[in-house]
């Protein structure tokens, strides 16, 4: 499937009744099995991907060749829409921001995320005015051809500003972004909120609230129409490593190597490979 079919694909999972789960895959293995259980269209992980490279996830971490690479591996051979969790756009400009669109849509991604950080600890949160043009300009490249989820990350930067949050995505929509989004608002009240002020265009939430994690349904009855993972499912696997880990280092080894058989895996590589 060509990167405008995905990008269509992508958008109309968007403009579903009752919106739809999106997990977070950072390599071959995990988008197949995740295609494999059924989901339509998987995001990459910075995090996820900086981690099993060994760093620390912020400004840059995996460089934009690397992120592309790894989302470019997905989409092959899974042939499903991924969303590219593009941290700040890869870029010092606005137009450069432009660039990595630019860069993801030749990638044959269906979607690309832009968020409002800077990387500076100490001023995480770009100044308002900066941040809308950056969105901006990337939705001058992206309109009709990859869906652009503009995302301030207020609340996970310990600023729990639902005005000022509410004020930047709203800002977003209005130069173009398709997708809105803000990750782990305080609570439900916030979610709601936030999905009357940019309606009718459609909220993304990771997983849940400050709260906690939340059944799909309870988002759903909020309005909410895509959900992602974010690094959840790679930490859910590292957490299961850990595990085995232990076992080993106690003896057990029937325990600690318990899992898929690794025929399997050769075989889904195998035949998502032919399809390609």
């Amino acid at each position: 499937m060509k990167q405008p079919e995905l990008y269509e694909r992508f958008r109309a999972l968007h403009e579903r009744e009752g919106g739809f789960i999106m997990p977070n895959a950072w390599d071959g293995v995990s988008a197949l099995l995740l295609k494999q259980a059924g989901f339509e269209a998987l995001g990459t992980s910075s995090p996820a991907i900086a981690s099993a490279l060994g760093r620390l996830d912020g400004r840059h971490a995996v460089t934009r060749e690397e992120h592309l690479g790894n989302a470019v591996l997905i989409g092959e051979l899974t042939g499903l829409p991924v969303n590219g969790d593009f941290e700040d756009g890869y870029g010092a400009s606005a137009s450069e921001v432009a660039a990595t669109v630019e860069a993801a849509i030749a990638a044959g991604l269906a979607g690309i995320g832009i968020e409002d950080t800077t990387g500076d600890p100490s001023k995480p949160i770009r100044d308002f005015d900066d941040a809308v043009e950056r969105v901006r300009q990337a939705a001058k490249a992206a309109k009709g051809r990859i869906l652009l989820t503009g995302r301030t990350d207020n609340f996970i930067q310990g600023r729990p500003d639902l005005e000022d949050t509410i004020k930047r995505l709203v800002a977003f929509a209005d130069v173009g972004a398709d997708v809105l989004y803000a990750p782990y608002p305080t609570d439900m009240d916030a979610v709601r909120a936030i999905v009357k002020a940019v309606a009718p265009k459609p909220v993304n939430l990771v997983v849940g609230t400050m709260r906690g994690t939340l059944p799909w349904g309870e988002l759903q009855k909020a309005g909410v129409k895509r959900v992602s993972l974010g690094v959840a499912l790679y930490t859910r696997v590292m957490g299961d490593l850990r595990k085995a880990a232990r076992q080993l280092a106690d003896g057990d080894l029937a325990s600690a190597s318990e899992g898929i058989g690794f025929g399997e895996i050769k075989k889904m590589i195998a035949a998502a490979t032919k399809e390609g």
